[in-house]
Formats: structure tokens, sequence, C-alpha cells
């Protein structure tokens, strides 16, 4: 017998099993309702029609955007003290994506991507993963690292500086 067959029966299974048991619990009679303490949680209440429940879809232009912000964390104390510095952070209104240039500045929703300074030094990388970052091999001591929210053109838009020590 073909495999879509088996997958069928066992379909057709489930179906058959699920209304023999609805059919029993309309049958059967029904328990009293358990005391208002012991209900269970209810469910949120809905959001009324045309109220944002999350972000826009990244698929449709806006016709305005509030301003970009990054927010940053700590890094992770216990990969601190195995010498490496993982450090999470995010974008709010703007999608961090590896996409450069000028003609990039007409997307929306907005896009853009970050730029990362370790210690003050002369020269920063960017990134346009979105992905925590990863530091290893610091020397033990106080560290900087200074995430610049970027545009497409390079241009910043916001920027965090994380301390933190290495032991």
């Amino acid at each position: 017998m073909p495999l879509s067959a088996n997958v069928f029966r066992v379909l057709a299974s489930a179906s058959v099993l699920a209304l023999a048991t609805a059919c029993s619990t309309e049958a059967a009679p029904t328990a009293p309702a358990p005391p208002a303490a012991a209900a269970a949680p209810t469910a949120p209440a809905p959001v009324a029609l045309g109220e944002p429940t999350w972000p826009p879809a990244p698929v449709v232009p806006l016709p305005s955007q509030p301003a970009p912000a990054l927010i940053t964390d700590a890094p992770l104390p216990e990969q601190l003290a195995k010498g490496l510095a993982v450090i999470r952070y995010r974008a709010e209104n703007l999608r961090i994506v590896p996409v450069y240039g000028p003609a990039a500045l007409d997307v929306s929703p907005r896009i853009g991507h970050i730029h990362v300074t370790v210690d003050g030094a002369p020269w920063h990388w960017a990134d346009g993963s979105g992905e925590p970052l990863i530091l290893q091999g610091l020397p033990s001591g106080p560290h900087q690292v200074r995430i610049d929210l970027a545009d497409p053109t390079h241009m910043v838009l916001d920027s965090k500086t994380v301390e933190f020590t290495i032991p």
C-alpha cells in the first residue's frame, strides 16, 4: 500500500475518533462547574479592531515611522568568566539587514545595520546579521564596546556603549 494511503487512513481514523469523542461527550451528563478559585486562567481579552498587537509587517511601506532606537544588554556573566563577551542587542523601528547604499534609504519599513568599536579603536566593523556580538580573546580588565545603529549609508542614528570587565 502506498504511503499516502497510510497517511489518509491515520488522518481518517483520527477524524472518526474525534467525532466519536465529541458525540459521546455531548450525550454524557455534564459535571458541575469547578469553583471560581479553581477555574483555569482565561485567555487575554481580545484586542479592539484596528489596535496594533505587534510591529507592522515588514512588507508594507509605512507612511511615517518613529525614530529608530538601539537597545543593548550587558554581557552574559557566565561567559565573561570564561573570557568571552556575548552582547545581545536589538533595534526598534529599524530592521537590521546586510543592505547598504543610498538606494536602500527608500526602503520602508526602515532598514540599517550596526557599527562596532572595541575599546575606542580608530576603526570599527559593520554587521548586518542582527545576531549577538561575540568577542573573544580580549585581555583581562575593563573594556568598552560602542554599538552604533546606522542607516544604509552608514549615518549613525543611535549609539550605546556597553562596559564590562573580563576577570
